[in-house]
């Protein structure tokens, strides 16, 4: 069982009321035990605890310690990253596989550390040098970075440690003080963290606070409160308009990582023998990722081949138990997800687009939130599979006439996360690439992550940037001062 108590002010807290609520595990359906549902005033008690600690305490100016303090919180996550992987995989239902890249091993390697060894070169100050504005003598001039505050940090169940601790880092580097929210279906992970930093680190109390709850409203309180001075969020578009709504009440800064619709366009230089591979790399993870490549653009000359190449790579996609290494994809993460999928399948069907291969439950595994590998052809760019995010394993195939053809529907989206271009020219692919409005692109296979990537989006795939140069200065407030030279 895991971590069933909150951080709260540097204490390991069950809910004032003494609330719990399960944790089901996507893969059997079964409850493998329960968590904390804090409430409202144990959120306003963790804010409390983070004002108190920006204001009144040394964290914000004390880089050595934060520094060492990061460090501390990497290093104790590292001796219980075993225990931390087995519990992903139960409660995310990820495979496990991903487990030793994006969804643990590679942000334990540097979500936490590139930030904390940037503390002591990022421009804290700048000079702008002399000068007479006013003609009443020389002044000298410098712009200062200090930390924003008190941060609300609202965390999705997709990739939960991954997205925490690329929030965590920038945020407490920067100097900030947290109250973080993670996602009811995945609370453990987050309450394990809790309690390393209690038990491990010398974090002071009041700086990072935990607060679980089954209840959406309690992570509102976050975006309301006059006593936070930012939110960061990662999910969904409709609730990261929610949160921005809310949060303009007392014009309080937003970084929102939203949904995408993302391409995965193969030009016509492109090798298409590995059409199929390309096509069924989104069922990652069932698709369950805000940057997954769910529309699939090919060259019209080319599309009859790379639909079928893309039709063996999807019934050639290993899932099932997500314990089982060999697996590619395990189950959704709930059933309203589930049903949430299977909707949008069912759309596509009646809108007219033809079902390859896929589209419902998988037979064989009558137990767990599964979703058969899906794949639709003859995709019109303005049905609602290919418009809307539907996170689940469903790929949309969309033929096009030439490049400019291939960016006007690649654009033709409310959404501008991420994607991937294939060509035989890599300059071919970068000029495209300079065409598409979106925040990170892969081309020719190549990879764009990393702790000191900026990664976000375009129109309604979000505000600001997360990691890189860019996620840490987002965490900041610029300050000009001056005195007489």
């Amino acid at each position: 069982m895991g971590e069933v108590r909150m951080l709260i002010d540097g204490r390991l807290v069950e809910a004032s009321d003494g609330g719990r609520f399960d944790n089901v595990n996507p893969a059997t359906e079964a409850v493998m035990g329960n968590v904390a549902d804090g409430t409202r005033a144990d959120m306003e008690a963790a804010i409390a605890a983070a004002r108190r600690a920006f204001d009144s305490t040394s964290w914000a100016t004390d880089h050595a310690f934060r520094r060492q303090c990061l460090f501390q919180l990497r290093d104790a996550i590292e001796q219980e990253k075993e225990e931390l992987r087995a519990e992903l995989v139960a409660e995310v239902g990820c495979p496990v596989l991903i487990t030793y890249g994006p969804q643990l091993d590679t942000p334990l390697r540097d979500a936490l550390t590139w930030p904390a060894e940037q503390i002591d070169t990022f421009p804290w100050r700048r000079s702008l040098g002399p000068n007479d504005p006013f003609g009443m003598g020389m002044t000298e001039r410098e712009v200062w970075k200090e930390a924003i505050g008190v941060v609300g940090v609202i965390v999705p169940w997709n990739f939960p440690i991954e997205i925490i601790l690329n929030k965590l880092g920038p945020v407490l580097a920067m100097g900030n003080t947290c109250v973080l929210k993670p996602a009811p279906d995945t609370p453990w992970n987050a309450t394990r963290i809790g309690r390393l930093i209690a038990e491990h680190t010398d974090i002071p109390p009041g700086v990072v606070n935990i607060v679980t709850s089954a209840d959406h409203l309690v992570g509102e309180v976050l975006t309301t409160s006059p006593l936070v001075d930012m939110v960061a969020f990662t999910g969904s578009t409709a609730t990261g308009k929610r949160v921005m709504q809310a949060a303009s009440a007392h014009l309080k800064p937003v970084f929102l990582e939203l949904g995408g619709k993302s391409v995965n366009l193969l030009l016509d230089d492109a090798d298409f023998t590995s059409a199929g591979a390309l096509a069924a790399s989104m069922c990652f993870h069932g698709g369950q990722g805000c940057a997954m490549p769910t529309r699939f653009m090919v060259p019209r000359r080319h599309y009859d081949q790379a639909v079928e190449s893309a039709a063996v790579g999807f019934a050639n996609v290993a899932y099932g138990d997500p314990t089982d290494a060999s697996n590619l994809m395990g189950p959704l993460v709930s059933a309203r997800q589930r049903e949430r999928v299977l909707g949008y399948i069912e759309k596509g069907q009646q809108e007219g687009a033809r079902l390859v291969l896929g589209g419902g439950t998988p037979a064989h595994l009558p137990t767990g939130w599964y979703v058969e590998p899906t794949l639709f052809a003859d995709v019109d760019n303005t049905m609602t599979i290919a418009q809307e995010e539907i996170f689940g394993p469903v790929l949309v195939m969309i033929p096009f006439d030439d490049d400019d053809d291939a960016v006007r529907i690649a654009n033709e989206s409310p959404y501008g996360l991420s994607g991937m271009i294939t060509s035989g020219s890599l300059d071919r692919a970068k000029a495209v690439a300079r065409r598409i409005r979106t925040g990170t692109l892969g081309l020719n296979g190549g990879i764009w992550y990393g702790a000191d990537a900026p990664f976000g989006g375009y129109k309604q795939s979000g505000i600001g940037r997360q990691c890189g140069l860019e996620g840490l200065e987002i965490f900041t407030e610029t300050k000009t001062v001056g005195w007489p030279a």
